[in-house]
């Protein structure tokens, strides 16, 4: 992997722009639940100013972290310690979301408050990176070439960006849409911890696929209610 970033090799064909789709489209499905994730994070901040400040600053921490993991993807995976860590902070994020004791808070709103830029900017950045665990080593299954890979997670990170900013919007708008990204948050965050445990029985990447549109037809078949000025 150092030694494709030393000595990079380009050779831009059909053949080559067919897998930089591939990894973008995976990037895309790969990061929907994600993206709920970093939206509910930066919802966290009231001031849209700073939402959209810290998913600015986040995502571009997160996306170093993630050149950083993509170049070392090769000795990262060859420690069950990494995979763990990812997990088990996502399960923390769930338990965080799920265990808010936000009764009076009005629908829409984000259960994760934050008193400042710089508790909500560092959680962006760590999320990204526990979500990137699964999807370089897939990208590392559909290609070899590092600078594919590469350019694959700047489109993802680039669409997550977007994908977050309409999450915020959509958060607002739809009941159960914030707790489904948390469900599949929990998920992702399990299956890294199964890998660890006992790969033998981590579920295929089609099935994963599968609950999470599952889980965001749930998300988007109900609005909140909205309520008029009498």
């Amino acid at each position: 992997m150092l030694d494709q970033i030393l000595h990079p090799s380009i050779d831009f064909g059909i053949e080559t722009a067919f897998i930089l789709i591939i990894l973008v489209a995976l990037e895309a499905v790969l990061s929907a639940d994600n993206a709920i994730a970093l939206a509910s994070i930066a919802q966290g901040l009231k001031d849209e100013k700073q939402q959209n400040y810290a998913l600015n600053i986040g995502l571009l921490m997160a996306y170093v972290l993630r050149i950083l993991l993509i170049v070392t993807a090769t000795w990262v995976i060859k420690y069950w310690q990494f995979s763990l860590l990812g997990g088990l902070y996502l399960l923390w994020l769930t338990y965080q979301y799920f265990s808010s004791n936000n009764d009076e808070q009005e629908e829409g709103a984000s259960k994760l408050n934050f008193k400042n830029l710089w508790q909500a900017i560092p959680m962006i950045a760590f999320t990204d990176l526990a979500f990137s665990l699964d999807s370089v080593t897939t990208a590392i299954a559909v290609a070899d070439e590092i600078w594919l890979i590469i350019a694959g997670g700047t489109i993802g990170v680039i669409a997550l960006r977007f994908l977050a900013q309409l999450f915020i919007r959509w958060i607002e708008e739809f009941t159960h849409l914030q707790d489904a990204g948390f469900i599949t948050v929990g998920l992702v965050g399990l299956r890294l911890i199964v890998k660890v445990i006992y790969p033998n029985i981590v579920p295929p990447e089609w099935l994963m696929i599968s609950v999470i549109i599952g889980m965001f037809v749930w998300g988007f078949s109900k609005k909140n209610e909205v309520q008029q000025n009498p």
